[in-house]
């Protein structure tokens, strides 16, 4: 039996984006619905609906006839994930916030559990932590592990195995709405600001239905904006880089006058060439390490907004 609209704002609120899943939609909202009305806390489910060119939209509207705890976020287009979290954050009014994806592969039987240790927990985070990460193919599971192991060894921030499933306390969310800027990582962010945490592990199961939207061009993107956003060692890497290339520079130099003194000097080009690759390589390495840390700067400073709403639907009084 679902829970009664509350007429203020509610104990909990479950954040969901969404972009493209108009096809199981129906299917997911059932079974959040149900299993948020287990946790016996009053609930809003907020549908950030990211820009999606297919039924998404429709399917929202249909369904918040027959439950009245929805509300729903229409950007103009598709601006994200990340920028979707956001909007859907800005939106909630409960106590606790949960953030979680709209194809079931965050189990949403893990509710009850979640709220269960944030009421008794005295913790203000509560994370769910992939234990095993499903069907993803070799590359995707390798590429996720080197990405946070260079994140945790730029940044400090450990998030192997992290996921966006996360029950936030409320002063955890006014936090990281506080943070200004508009490239987003939102699990990193949310380690950044340190609030007391408590882990549950989860395995991923399968996609209720569509695919995924993260293609390997958007997951490298933001690789990039993680890593930028919140560590500045690859700056530091460019200096250690020019620092050696010039006692390279020095000793080889050195090298090359005694050669010349002593008449043992070769003549040829295979050396000169090979040390102008090599030096060149790593001055466009450099270059372009510099460059994605100048194009955060520039779209920091234009002062957009993280994301516009399009279109809001609100349960009828």
């Amino acid at each position: 039996m679902e829970a009664a609209v509350a007429t203020q704002a509610p104990t909990l609120s479950i954040v969901m984006p969404l972009f493209q899943e108009g096809a199981h939609l129906e299917q997911v909202i059932d079974r959040v619905v149900g299993h948020a009305a287990a946790t016996g806390e009053t609930f809003e489910l907020i549908l950030v609906d990211d820009g999606s060119r297919d039924q998404t939209w429709e399917v929202i509207r249909e369904r918040m006839a027959r439950h009245p705890q929805l509300r729903a976020v229409r950007l103009s287009r598709n601006f994200g994930k990340e920028a979707a979290v956001c909007a859907g954050l800005d939106a909630a009014r409960g106590e606790a916030v949960v953030v979680m994806d709209g194809d079931l592969q965050h189990p949403p039987e893990l509710l009850s559990r979640m709220v269960a240790l944030w009421r008794t927990g005295g913790v203000d985070l509560v994370e769910a932590v992939k234990e095993r990460r499903g069907t993803e193919s070799w590359i995707n599971r390798m590429g996720a592990r080197l990405f946070y192991s260079g994140l945790a060894f730029l940044s400090g921030h450990d998030l192997d195995g992290a996921s966006d499933f996360k029950l936030m306390d409320r002063r955890v969310v006014e936090a990281w709405l506080r943070l200004g800027e508009r490239n987003l990582f939102f699990r990193g962010m949310v380690a950044w600001l340190g609030f007391e945490s408590v882990k549950v592990r989860f395995e991923v199961p399968e996609r209720v239905g569509g695919h995924s939207g993260w293609s390997y061009a958007r997951l490298a993107r933001l690789a990039v904006t993680a890593v930028t956003a919140h560590s500045s060692s690859p700056l530091q890497i460019v200096t250690f880089l020019g620092t050696v290339f010039f006692f390279f520079a020095m000793a080889l130099s050195a090298q090359t006058l005694y050669n010349w003194y002593t008449g043992s000097a070769v003549s040829g080009f295979t050396t000169v060439i090979l040390l102008i690759l090599i030096v060149g390589a790593v001055q466009m390495i450099c270059l372009g390490i510099i460059g994605a840390y100048i194009a955060r700067v520039f779209e920091e400073v234009k002062g957009r907004p993280r994301y516009i709403v399009k279109d809001r639907l609100e349960p009828q009084a």
